[in-house]
């Protein structure tokens, strides 16, 4: 096993993020807003101020890389994105600049891997202030077996009673093309031979997007469509999703300003599990 599991602490040289106007109308098109939500799509609407939704917080965090080379070798094809969670102390803006510093906080042994827990927390560099931070799990397929810790247990389901929110939404044939454009320019998302490697018979849709469509019913149906009062989302990606599925997802609220979430594919079954939502009540 080449990975180093005493490497948790590590901490990678900052790298910097910048973002525009531009760049957020982008994420927003990708991850399927359009003409009924004007404030995200679009900066010149007469009563609409351009704002911003919460989930590109997890496209502006780039220093995790940086931290990932401290844990030794490894295949890169045998990586997974396990899981996302971001917290944001703050709305994101319209444009800036974010320093992201990533840190090793954990790396757990789970006998046909090693799953690697990397924070990264993100500066506004006009500032100094962190303005959001990342939590990103990656597994390691083929990495494990060392007799590590196994890790915490996973996260509960929902109540088992009828959700107080459903939201369904459709995705395009194309929207991996479109939300590649936001920086994951992983052939796995628009080669189909390169997909057919992976064991799929067409293009898969990057986790992240299914998770941007997520936050979206998140926002409009806990926080009455307002960036400002949503704080934090976590899930884990349990199955992958193809372009062009429709994507449902239901939510339980738990307490105030708390619920839980889960994502299903167009046949039902779960693509994001794990989810959990924080927002200002």
């Amino acid at each position: 096993m080449p990975i180093n599991p005493d490497a948790v602490g590590a901490t990678g040289a900052p790298v910097e993020s910048n973002w525009t106007s531009k760049d957020a109308l982008l994420y927003a098109l990708g991850v399927g807003a359009g003409l009924d939500e004007l404030a995200f799509t679009t900066e010149n609407t007469t009563d609409t101020p351009q704002r911003v939704l919460p989930t590109m917080a997890v496209v502006l965090s780039q220093g995790g890389s940086a931290a990932l080379g401290s844990i030794g070798t490894f295949n890169p094809a045998m990586l997974v994105h396990g899981g996302q969670a971001f917290e944001l102390l703050g709305e994101l803006p319209v444009g800036g600049t974010v320093s992201n510093e990533g840190t090793i906080t954990a790396i757990y042994d789970k006998g046909s891997g090693a799953l690697v827990v990397v924070d990264v927390i993100s500066t506004d560099t006009s500032t100094g202030q962190p303005l959001f931070k990342n939590t990103t799990s990656i597994f390691l397929r083929g990495e494990g077996g060392w007799g590590g810790e196994r890790g915490p247990a996973a996260e509960p389901g929902p109540p088992e009673r009828e959700p107080d929110h459903t939201v369904a939404y459709a995705t395009r044939p194309d929207q991996a093309l479109l939300y590649r454009l936001s920086g994951d320019r992983n052939p796995l998302h628009s080669d189909p031979a390169f997909a057919a490697l992976g064991g799929f018979d067409r293009p898969i849709l990057h986790g992240l997007c299914s998770y941007g469509f997520t936050g979206r019913a998140l926002l409009h149906s806990l926080c009455g469509s307002d960036p400002a009062r949503f704080t934090g989302m976590a899930g884990r990606f349990a199955k992958p999703v193809f372009p062009g599925e429709e994507l449902t997802i239901d939510a339980w609220v738990t307490g105030t300003g708390a619920a839980v979430f889960v994502t299903r594919g167009g046949d039902g079954r779960v693509v994001i599990d794990g989810g959990r939502c924080s927002f200002v009540a």
